[in-house]
């Protein structure tokens, strides 16, 4: 009797700086075909709200129709960039495809000079075709204005003591006296909002948008007690004006306040990689699974907080299938917490090696990877 081919689930978040989620899956497809080369191999690229959300729905999502429009970055910069809009009207908006903390234009200013008016302004763009139900990952963002931005975009006016209009900057923000919100967007009261992240911190405070994430996006130690009050300051003058208070809702500090704006205007908060994982069909890919590989391109400790390798592993568990990870690099002091859902964890290079070096062979050493797993895992049933 024939052996039954095995069947293997890839499902990757992308390597950030190096390659799309998509393109981890097929390298990690190619080098499980070397050793099995009839292996019903199922590319699941995955997200988590951050890099690479837009692709996997779009990717997943049968009549949907990726669009082009035209907003503003963090810097205020003129940026071309994609939304997306499903078949069901749902449109889908990735904070890190405008606002993101890897674009070079929109990081050349200061932290405090960045602003998210382009995410209001892709919002926006999406309610003018007719959506009414937004999907809106927020994970990569460059910004910590609050989500100021994105509530100008939408129509809040902020202005100083003496009425003059202030930019929705945290700079600008200091000089905060008064908000208007009477011009808000009306078609955001039928609107459904629906916030993919990881990330469960209040708006301020010391586990707030700038002191825990600020320091990354360019945040000096110094500043960070100033900055947080200036958004404190700022929120309680929002919620004074549209009479609702997010503060200190879980999340509100994703995206460097994004989380607080968008759940004031009703937003409700869900785990970037399980909205992504519904979306992508990973349940059913696994259902009659022998074996999964999920990764990233750095585990450590974060993984742990139902980053997409983690819900990977969750979700293959709940099928009884055995999971394995393989990342572009593994902290080692995080394997005691990491490594207890995974049938092993792998990293890319081999051997010392610069991070430069493993950005350039990710493709290649991801194959080498896969495929030593595979012969490790399954065997061999063909040479190369």
């Amino acid at each position: 009797m024939a052996q039954r081919a095995p069947v293997i689930v890839v499902a990757p978040d992308s390597f950030k700086g190096s390659l799309a989620a998509a393109d981890v899956a097929a390298a990690m497809a190619r080098g499980i075909r070397r050793s099995q080369p009839d292996a019903d191999v199922r590319a699941r690229p995955m997200a988590d709200g951050g890099e690479g959300t837009l692709a996997a729905i779009l990717a997943a999502s049968a009549g949907a129709r990726r669009l082009r429009v035209d907003v503003h970055g963090a810097a205020g910069d003129a940026l071309a960039t994609d939304v997306a809009q499903l078949a069901d009207g749902t449109g889908v908006v990735e904070v890190a495809a405008i606002v993101g903390l890897t674009d070079p234009a929109g990081t050349a200013v200061d932290v405090t000079s960045r602003d998210t008016r382009g995410v209001g302004a892709a919002i926006r763009a999406l309610l003018d075709r007719g959506c009414r139900r937004l999907m809106i990952g927020l994970g990569g963002s460059s910004t910590n204005d609050g989500g100021a931005g994105l509530l100008a975009a939408l129509g809040l006016r902020f202005t100083d003591a003496a009425g003059r209009d202030l930019a929705p900057t945290p700079a600008a923000l200091a000089a905060l006296a008064r908000v208007d919100a009477s011009a808000l967007d009306a078609r955001l009261r039928d609107c459904e909002l629906v916030l993919m992240s990881d990330v469960n911190n209040p708006l301020t405070g010391p586990r707030g948008a700038t002191a825990v994430f600020g320091p990354q996006k360019g945040v000096a130690a110094a500043d960070i007690a100033r900055i947080d009050g200036v958004l404190a300051r700022y929120a309680d003058l929002v919620e004074a004006v549209l009479a609702k208070r997010a503060q200190d809702a879980p999340g509100a500090g994703a995206a460097g306040g994004l989380g607080y704006a968008l759940q004031l205007l009703g937003a409700a908060f869900h785990s970037g990689a399980d909205v992504v994982a519904d979306a992508i069909g990973l349940d059913a890919a696994l259902a009659d699974a022998d074996w999964a590989i999920t990764g990233e391109g750095r585990s450590d400790e974060q993984t742990t907080m139902r980053k997409a390798p983690w819900v990977v592993a969750e979700r293959a568990r709940a099928h009884d299938v055995p999971v394995s990870l393989l990342s572009g690099a593994v902290d080692p002091a995080a394997l005691p917490v990491l490594a207890p859902p995974f049938a092993g964890c792998f990293a890319l290079p081999p051997g010392p090696r610069t991070l430069a070096e493993s950005l350039a062979h990710a493709d290649a050493w991801l194959a080498d990877r896969a495929d030593a797993m595979t012969r490790l895992r399954l065997g061999c049933r063909t040479s190369r």
